[in-house]
């Protein structure tokens, strides 16, 4: 085998540079058309005169000369020579690449070498694939308009430079010029090859006919379906050319007209593609067929005029369609170029003729015909997905089904994007819009997911099947070879042996397999055996190259599976085509039977990378994001879609929920009570349907708006399940994470067109929060909704696999900060607001009072009525709403601010005690001395002023203690194992331990709703109140005295007629009685941050104010004694808030004999109904 010339290795070789450079001179022509990729060389206005001087002087410039145009380069030569250098080796590149292609070409046309795509598959194909690659490189060559001008500029710039223009300059410059018509000259230069490329197409009169038939033929053979012929459904499917099953009918179109055929033997129509006893009578090539006749007849045209059938299958390659690909989104008017080239051959007038009807067929018929092929490929490959995947053993005898599945929709796919693109003026343009791409690319990539998802199936089926069945027949052949020379027998039986050793214990063994040395061994074969003077010809022995073209396919079953993946699926003609990418997922998108494929069009561009080449690393990173950002925007979409529908299914479910809210039930209770008292009901403009009426029907025909959205969530979620991840490039993206980042944006955070009026969204808008006039919704109503939202979206997960507990738990945490995430105001900051400046504010002006009775706010009978009911936002119901809703952390916002407020507060009752400090120390120490005592009293000013804000203090920490109270209950109910053993560590605290420890504990314990001694929170907010330049000795002084100073100033609240106490609140209905609370807290607070005694210094505010107290017994006048009673009651209420203060001691010094008569005279009037 010396002498084959290495012609396979040399094919093998040079159509993978090919390419490359292919793509090379693609590269270059697309950046040097775009603006904003332009070499900053072209773009430079300076260069402009040497550019324009370099292209109309092309190739013969004067460098030498004292050109002034040539001074920009001559100024920066070393700049121009270092920015088209890489320009000038990638030119370089496509004369090598021309040169190795003309030898091989001429050494094959000397060796007589057979070609028959049937017989030497490989051979053959290398051959007209290296003509094509050849042809596509010289045509982009000739469309690049900057090649001169680079190519100039370098030479000038090396010639001043070096002293000498380049080498390789002329040659180059030559070539440009030969190709400024590319078409001419090419079919000048295969004259000569014109026998060698007309038997090579020949073969494909087997093929392109039978690929090219109408659905109607294909549905009437049931092409694809595994379930025409069920008995016979386990058995192989092969056929005498496996290969050629799913070879790309795009690539047979160029083969043929981009070449010359002298002959050509049309078969009949009645053979078509079957599937009969697990024979493939047909073929999937005839896309690849369509561009080898159309593009090879234009090289080599000679024959057209003599041979009737070459104009025959010239003729089906151009009704075919209108364009063909030369590569990437450069395309081919067949056509027009086929036309241009004729219009100048003389006797070629009938050609013409043909062209231009072939032409009005193709833009007449073509659309129909693809669009009916891409109708029924869509149920034929469901189908086929469908049987596949719920019997995935039928993979391995049916893989080469699922191939050509692929092939042909692939096919059927690049055909429309090429087309839509570049659409002719018809009268039915619906031809070449497809509103259903989403489903056949769905289907495609289901199929290459079961392929991969059972490729243990596949390669465990075709081991066996090599050793077991492909081995034996393989000897067999061999053995009734006539002639078998011994280096072609060595070589055969190579093949033999290395099949028999094969075991299905190397698949369970997780061994890998590599058969490449086999399949390039056949490769080399073909080669040597398709030589004229040969000593084995393969023509001669077509059973031969039939079983190696079929132990070819199933190695590649073993080791190859995503090499034939990627060839029979790779749509990444999207990547160059964004447009019609974006186009046809919105097309899908909008109807609703596509919605469950559209995560196809992000799958898709997991192919993008199959495009690159080594060659051209520079568009590496472009195609990268570019693939990123389909990938992305596609799954943004589909997201956004989703999670619209879903927030809608929500939002409606909501409104259902809010119909069942208490307070619409108030027209039904009272049209019963009517109807109890036998009374006429009142009339009423708008009778209200009532709730659970929407699910009564008199037709399952009629759907209302909610089985609608339920049907098209159902719809879109579908799509999810077609892959749980996609692979772009080096990025994992995961289609659920967008779902899930969407839902919680929409739930959580502002919307782009809503900023400009200030609204929120779902969560944060159902608060209904206007700032302007401090309207917010009651906490359980927002509860009611929020938990309606929750509910609903507990039910996406039914649907696709998304963690909704995490998500709910991320989105309901923002809201308790007082900003989330994004900066946007959440629930904890407006109900803060709201209480604070609304609820407590009016508190503080005794607009609404403090009930403890009813555990809430009431609204005072007043002529300023508020604008809302304060118990419909303060008692318990609500409270544990909210602190649902904000919990710990948000009600830990909701604390601080009210210490803020409390501390201004006591900053301001300090500065009262400083005013009053030396009369304050005088009763301090003469509290015993009644007449001295009431000349001092006379003394003290801002007493009110003191008692009010302890008041207001006091109902800060009164609101304070019933959302702390409610915080408990809600904490207990959802985490009882929690509070547990809190409660148990706060048991544990004595009055010895250390103060530090103390707080520490006391601080958890505050954080879950309990109840302190002394409030952690009011501790260090009192502690945060001194500066460095206060002593403590002072601070101590001023705490004593504001004890005295309240204590002393009790008796002053007698004289407020509002100060009288409430039966029904059981409170004073000018909130005095919160003054308890705020002694207690205050004072414990203080005396802890000074770390004194509390004890000790309650009793002596308790002995200060029974004193003070008892001197109301002794006044006559009536105006200061009518709330005597009520204002003692406040006394009990001191000792009953305190931890420190006991009835025993309140007895000792304040007779409980008064407490009594007290409670007796403010209970007197209350009238007791018993039953």
């Amino acid at each position: 085998m010396e002498n084959h010339q290495k012609l396979a290795e040399k094919l093998t070789i040079l159509n993978d540079r090919g390419n490359g450079v292919l793509i090379r001179m693609n590269y270059i022509k697309k950046i040097c058309a775009d603006v904003k990729l332009r070499p900053p060389i072209l773009t430079d206005k300076i260069m402009e005169p040497a550019i324009k001087y370099i292209t109309k002087k092309f190739p013969n410039i004067d460098f030498r000369g004292n050109i002034q145009s040539l001074i920009s380069i001559q100024r920066q030569k070393s700049e121009v020579m270092e920015a088209t250098t890489s320009y000038y080796d990638s030119f370089l590149d496509v004369i090598e690449f021309r040169d190795h292609v003309y030898e091989l070409l001429n050494t094959i046309d000397a060796s007589q070498c057979f070609f028959d795509i049937t017989i030497n598959f490989d051979f053959t194909k290398s051959y007209l694939d290296l003509i094509i690659t050849y042809t596509s490189v010289i045509v982009t060559l000739a469309r690049i308009d900057e090649k001169k001008a680079l190519v100039g500029m370098f030479n000038c710039a090396h010639e001043m430079t070096k002293g000498s223009r380049d080498p390789s300059y002329p040659r180059l410059s030559q070539m440009f010029v030969e190709y400024e018509h590319p078409w001419k000259k090419l079919t000048e230069e295969f004259g000569p090859h014109t026998k060698l490329v007309t038997a090579a197409l020949l073969s494909l009169r087997m093929i392109y006919p039978r690929r090219n038939l109408p659905v109607e033929q294909w549905r009437s053979a049931q092409l694809l379906s595994l379930l025409n012929a069920s008995a016979t459904m386990l058995d192989p499917a092969c056929c005498a050319t496996m290969a050629c099953e799913y070879l790309s009918l795009e690539v047979m179109e160029r083969w043929i007209i981009s070449k010359c055929s002298s002959h050509l033997r049309m078969t009949t129509i009645s053979v078509i593609l079957l599937v009969n006893n697990n024979t493939i009578l047909g073929d999937n090539n005839l896309n690849a067929a369509v561009f080898v006749p159309a593009v090879g007849f234009l090289l080599c045209h000679s024959s057209l005029n003599s041979n009737p059938s070459s104009q025959e299958l010239w003729k089906m390659a151009l009704r075919s369609g209108l364009y063909i690909t030369v590569t990437r989104d450069e395309l081919l008017s067949i056509h027009k170029v086929s036309e241009d080239l004729f219009d100048g051959i003389k006797g070629y007038g009938k050609r013409v003729a043909d062209i231009k009807e072939c032409r009005d067929h193709a833009i007449a018929h073509s659309g129909a015909l693809h669009r009916e092929r891409r109708h029924f490929l869509r149920g034929a490959l469901k189908e086929l997905a469908t049987v596949l995947e719920d019997e995935p053993g039928l993979l391995g005898p049916k893989a080469l089904f699922v191939f050509m599945a692929l092939s042909f929709s692939r096919d059927e796919v690049q055909w429309l994007v090429r087309h839509s693109e570049n659409m002719p003026k018809i009268k039915q343009p619906e031809d070449y819009i497809d509103n259903q791409m989403a489903e056949l690319l769905f289907h495609m990539e289901k199929l290459k997911g079961l392929m991969r998802k059972y490729h243990y199936v596949v390669q465990r089926y075709h081991i066996q099947y090599l050793a077991q069945f492909d081995a034996l027949v393989l000897n067999d052949t061999i053995q009734n070879m006539h002639v078998c020379p011994e280096e072609e027998s060595v070589l055969l039986s190579s093949f033999v042996s290395t099949l028999s050793v094969l075991s299905v214990k190397q698949v369970e063994s997780k061994e890998e397999f590599d058969f490449r040395a086999v399949r390039l061994d056949w490769l080399r074969l073909q080669a040597y055996t398709s030589v004229n003077k040969a000593p084995l010809l393969i023509k001669d022995y077509p059973d031969l190259a039939k079983v190696m073209n079929m132990i070819q396919f199933h190695t590649k079953m073993v080791d190859a599976t995503e090499e034939l993946l990627q060839e029979t699926s790779n749509v990444s003609i999207f990547c160059f085509y964004p447009r019609v990418f974006e186009k046809m997922f919105c097309q899908s998108s909008e109807q609703m039977t596509m919605k469950r494929y559209l995560m196809a069009f992000p799958s898709v561009c997991s192919h993008f990378h199959w495009c690159r080449h080594t060659l051209c690393p520079e568009e590496e990173e472009a195609i990268e994001k570019r693939s990123l950002r389909s990938c992305v925007t596609f799954l943004e979409q589909i997201a956004s879609q989703t999670s619209a529908i879903m927030l809608e299914i929500c939002a409606e479910q909501c409104n259902l929920n809010d119909q069942l809210l208490p307070k619409h039930c108030v027209e039904a209770i009272s049209a019963a009570r009517y109807r109890k008292q036998k009374k006429a009901v009142p009339k009423r403009r708008v009778q209200k349907e009532k709730p659970g009426g929407e699910s009564l029907r008199k037709d399952r025909i009629i759907t209302t708006n909610m089985d609608k959205m339920h049907l098209m969530l159902t719809e879109i979620c579908s799509s999810y399940s077609l892959c749980s991840d996609i692979l772009v490039y080096e990025h994992i993206i995961v289609p659920t994470e967008f779902l899930s980042s969407h839902l919680e944006i929409r739930l959580s955070e502002y919307v782009e067109w809503e900023k400009a009026v200030g609204k929120y969204v779902i969560i944060v808008r159902m608060a209904n929060y206007n700032q302007t006039t401090q309207e917010i919704a009651r906490p359980t109503e927002l509860l009611a909704g929020v938990t309606a939202y929750g509910a609903s979206l507990q039910t996406l997960p039914n649907y696709v696999t998304v963690d909704m507990a995490r998500l709910l738990k991320n989105v309901l945490l923002q809201q308790t900060q007082p900003l989330d995430s994004r900066g946007v105001p959440t629930l904890t900051n407006f109900y803060t607001n709201w209480y604070l400046e609304s609820l407590l504010r009016l508190a503080s002006n005794s607009l609404v009072v403090h009930c403890p009775a009813m555990h809430c706010f009431v609204n005072q009978i007043s002529d300023n009525n508020p604008a809302f009911r304060a118990e419909e936002f303060s008692d318990i119901s609500e409270l544990r709403a909210l602190a649902e809703l904000l919990g710990p952390y948000g009600l830990k916002f909701l604390s601080e601010n009210l210490m803020w407020h409390v501390t201004s507060q006591v900053s301001e009752l300090k500065k009262l005690v400083v005013e009053n400090m030396d009369v304050l120390v005088q009763m301090r120490n003469n509290f015993d001395k009644a007449e001295e005592m009431a000349n001092l009293k006379r003394m003290l000013t801002g007493g009110e002023n003191l008692l009010k804000r302890m008041t207001i203090i006091g109902v800060i920490l009164s609101f304070r203690w019933m959302a702390q109270d409610c915080l408990k209950e809600v904490l207990q109910k959802h985490c009882p194992f929690l509070m547990g053993p809190i409660e148990s560590l706060k048991d544990c605290i004595s009055p010895d331990t250390d103060i530090k420890v103390t707080l520490s504990v006391f601080e958890l314990a505050s954080a879950a709703g309990m109840s302190c001694d002394v409030d952690p929170a009011l501790v260090s907010a009192i502690r945060s109140m001194q500066t460095d330049n206060t002593s403590i000795d002072t601070e101590y002084k001023l705490s004593c005295l504001l004890l005295v100073f309240i204590a002393v100033s009790l008796p002053s609240l007698a004289l407020d007629p509002n100060s009288s106490y409430s039966r029904e609140h059981g409170g004073h209905n000018n909130n005095v009685h919160c003054l308890a609370l705020a002694i207690n807290h205050v004072a414990a607070a203080m005396l802890t941050v000074q770390n004194k005694n509390i004890e000790q210094h309650l009793k002596e505010f308790l002995l200060l104010a029974s004193s003070a107290l008892l001197q109301l017994g002794k006044n006559e006048q009536k105006a200061e004694s009518k709330n005597r009673e009520s204002v003692y009651l406040l006394l009990h209420m001191i000792v009953e808030e305190s931890a420190f203060l006991s009835q025993d001691m309140l007895e000792s010094c304040f007779p409980y004999v008064l407490l009594r008569n007290a409670y007796r005279e403010v209970y007197k009037s209350i009238v007791i109904t018993l039953g």
